[in-house]
């Protein structure tokens, strides 16, 4: 998570309202959260270098047709390893990211799985 704040009004997202784009060199990232970074902003990066330029999303109510969710959506990512991080210094895990497919990472469990 990063330290600035946006002045963001995030409403809970309705069912079918994210636009996943998934190709043969991108990929789509879903980080599942907690209550604890219930609207904190995830920060990710491509690779595992502690200097490589950051991008974040926040971890906000995702509406389901079977149930709620708090989730970062990270969509259009090139293929490839990326790191989660847990505040500016510390990684909290990483994640790999496929080609035409979604990878979930579970905050919680540090834990990936990709699926198309």
């Amino acid at each position: 998570m990063h330290a600035h704040h946006h002045d963001h009004q995030l409403g809970p997202s309705p069912a079918a309202s994210v636009m996943l784009d998934l190709g043969p060199q991108t990929g789509v990232l879903i980080i599942h959260a907690t209550e604890r970074e219930h609207l904190q902003e995830i920060e990710i990066s491509g690779g595992t270098d502690t200097g490589a330029k950051r991008t974040h999303a926040a971890a906000r109510e995702r509406v389901l047709p079977d149930r709620v969710v708090d989730a970062a959506v990270y969509p259009g990512l090139t293929v490839g390893r990326y790191t989660v991080w847990r505040d500016a210094g510390r990684p909290h895990g990483v994640a790999t990211v496929v080609a035409g497919s979604v990878t979930e990472y579970v905050y919680a469990q540090r834990s990936s799985t990709s699926r198309r």
